[in-house]
């Protein structure tokens, strides 16, 4: 409904922030990552935005980068994974090395953040990672019944993150190039250039 929100920081708090917007104080709950990245801007900012409306709650979602966001969306759509657990999990690991879990189907490092437990990180990493292979395949990724090379696997661990096709094939032949040759390495390597 609310795609974003541009205006001035009033105040930052533990997982959210007020933003005045045309005189109304709008409270936005946020991860650690866009409050940090948020907290020191001057003047007028942009925020990514997620209007949720369900039963007993109605409540705005902000993030400073669209890949946030689009991985906020991801999240949500995992069973058992909420808004409230989904900004957990954005504010206890960054995007690259949730991508990377994802990717790498790390479910170890997904339970070393707060609240998120052996099962929802193995259903996050299975749920998500059939996703960036749809993602991918509609993308011309060919994912079939061969396993994906480590290229083809960066480059949809970066679709997932909201990178276009484009970006993250051109992002992906820069880090082979300069010697990546582990996933982990292709993927960290790629997001630099992206960022």
């Amino acid at each position: 409904m609310y795609a974003y929100i541009k205006g001035k920081i009033e105040e930052v708090s533990e997982g959210s922030l007020i933003i005045e917007c045309g005189g109304i104080g709008y409270e936005v709950f946020v991860s650690n990552q866009t409050a940090a990245e948020l907290s020191s801007a001057k003047g007028e900012v942009k925020l990514y935005t997620f209007y949720k409306v369900a039963e007993d709650d109605v409540a705005l979602y902000g993030f400073a980068r669209k890949e946030e966001k689009e991985m906020f969306r991801k999240l949500i759509a995992v069973s058992g994974v909420g808004p409230k657990a989904a900004l957990a999990i954005l504010s206890g690991i960054s995007l690259k090395d949730l991508a990377l879990s994802i990717a790498t189907r790390d479910a170890a490092r997904l339970t070393r953040i707060k609240g998120v437990g052996k099962k929802t990180a193995e259903r996050i990493i299975l749920e998500l990672k059939e996703k960036v292979q749809e993602e991918a395949e509609q993308s011309g990724i060919p994912t079939g019944a061969a396993p994906l090379s480590e290229s083809e696997e960066a480059v949809s661990a970066l679709i997932s993150l909201g990178f276009s096709r484009a970006e993250a094939q051109s992002s992906v032949a820069k880090a082979s190039a300069l010697g990546a040759s582990k996933l982990e390495d292709v993927i960290s390597m790629a997001l630099r250039s992206l960022s």
